[in-house]
C-alpha cells in the first residue's frame, strides 16, 4: 500500500487522469480494472473513476508493489490484462496474429506500454509456454511489422530457433505477403508492378518515391492487382517485393491512387481509423529449407476478406 497526499497541482483532476499519470507505465485498461476492484481509495472511501481530487486528500494505492516502479520493456506484459484476440496460426514455433489498427507491434514515441508484442509475450507467459524467470536472453520476438494504423497478419516466435529461421525466411524473401487496400482513384493499369525508389525523412517519418536513384534512397517494388471499382475508388490487392517504410501507401500515392483513409500520403476523405490496408495473406515458398519450420512449406495463412470488400461496397 502507498499513500499520496494531492497538492495544489495535482487538485481538480479526475482520479482516473490523475493515475494515468502518476502511473503512466501501466496500461489504461488494468488502471481501469484496478479503479473498479476498489484498489484507490479517498481519505479512506471508495473512490470512483470521475472522482474530482481536491487539495489535501489521502489518496491511498492498494496495489501491488511491482506496479508503482516503472517495469523495464520485457517486463511491461507482466501487467497487461487485455487478452490477444485475432490468432490466425499457432504452433510450438510460431503465432501469427491478426493486429488491429490502431496497436503498435512495439513501444514508441508514445511510451504506451500496450503493444502487440506486449500482449503475445503475456498471452505465452499465462499460457505457461514462456518462462523468463527460466532464460538467459530469449524472449518471445515479432518477425516482421506493419505500421500502427494498418491491420493484419504480423508474425511471431516461441523460440529461438524458430526467430532465427524465420528471419532467414523473411530476409531470403521466401514468404509472400499480400495485402488488400481501398484506394482513392483508379489505375490506368487494373495490374502492374511499382518500381522506384523511395526515400525516408527520419523527422517527419515519411517517405518520397523517386523514379531514379537518388543518394540514401531504396530500391521498393510492389505488386498491384485491381479486383473491384466503383466512384473513382478501387479494391486491390498487393503483394510486396521488398518492404521498405510506408511502401504500398506511398507507392499507390505516386501514381494518383492514395489509400482512402491516409491523410500523410493522401487527403481527408472522412474515413476514420487509419489507412484502407490489410496485411491479409502469407504464403510460404514450397522449398523452404528450414530446420526449425520447414513444415510451413507451401502453406497459406489467409484471414477473411469480408470486412474491407464491405467497406469497398458501402463506399462504391
Amino acid at each position: 500500500m502507498k499513500e499520496l497526499i494531492i497538492n495544489d497541482n495535482d487538485s481538480g483532476q479526475r482520479l482516473d487522469r490523475f493515475l494515468s499519470k502518476h502511473l503512466s507505465h501501466l496500461p489504461p485498461s488494468l488502471l481501469a480494472k484496478l479503479i473498479r476492484k476498489e484498489r484507490f481509495k479517498i481519505n479512506g472511501k471508495k473512490a470512483a473513476a470521475d472522482q474530482r481530487l481536491q487539495n489535501g486528500d489521502r489518496l491511498f494505492m492498494y496495489i501491488n508493489d511491482e506496479m508503482l516502479t516503472t517495469p523495464s520493456e520485457e517486463q511491461v506484459f507482466k501487467l497487461l490484462c487485455i487478452e490477444l484476440d485475432g490468432i490466425a496460426y499457432e504452433d510450438e514455433n510460431i503465432i501469427i496474429v491478426d493486429k488491429p489498427a490502431g496497436l503498435s507491434v512495439h513501444s514508441d514515441e508514445s511510451k504506451n506500454p500496450d503493444t502487440l508484442i506486449a500482449r503475445i509475450q503475456s498471452y505465452l507467459y499465462k499460457k505457461g509456454e514462456w518462462n523468463p524467470d527460466a532464460e538467459n536472453s530469449f524472449v518471445p520476438a515479432l518477425c516482421n511489422r506493419i505500421d500502427r494504423n494498418t491491420q493484419g497478419l504480423v508474425i511471431a516466435a516461441k523460440n529461438a530457433a524458430a526467430l532465427r529461421d524465420m528471419n532467414e525466411i523473411i530476409k531470403n524473401r521466401l514468404v509472400k505477403k499480400y495485402y488488400l487496400c481501398i484506394a482513392n482513384g483508379i489505375p490506368e493499369k487494373k495490374e502492374d508492378i511499382l518500381t522506384g525508389f523511395i526515400l525516408k525523412d527520419e523527422k517527419t517519418n515519411s517517405v518520397e518515391v523517386f523514379k531514379k536513384p537518388v543518394p540514401g534512397a531504396k530500391n521498393a517494388k510492389t505488386g498491384y492487382r485491381v479486383l473491384a471499382e466503383g466512384r473513382g475508388k478501387c479494391l486491390m490487392e498487393c503483394e510486396l517485393y521488398t518492404g521498405r517504410t510506408h511502401q504500398i501507401r506511398a507507392q499507390l500515392a505516386a501514381i494518383g491512387c492514395p489509400l482512402a483513409g491516409d491523410t500523410k500520403y493522401g487527403r481527408q476523405d472522412g474515413r476514420k481509423g487509419g489507412q484502407a490496408l490489410y496485411a491479409y495473406k502469407l504464403t510460404f515458398d514450397e522449398d523452404l529449407n528450414s530446420e526449425a519450420l520447414s513444415y510451413l512449406s507451401g502453406r497459406t495463412i489467409e484471414l477473411d476478406k469480408t470486412r474491407i470488400e464491405q467497406e469497398f461496397s458501402q463506399i462504391s
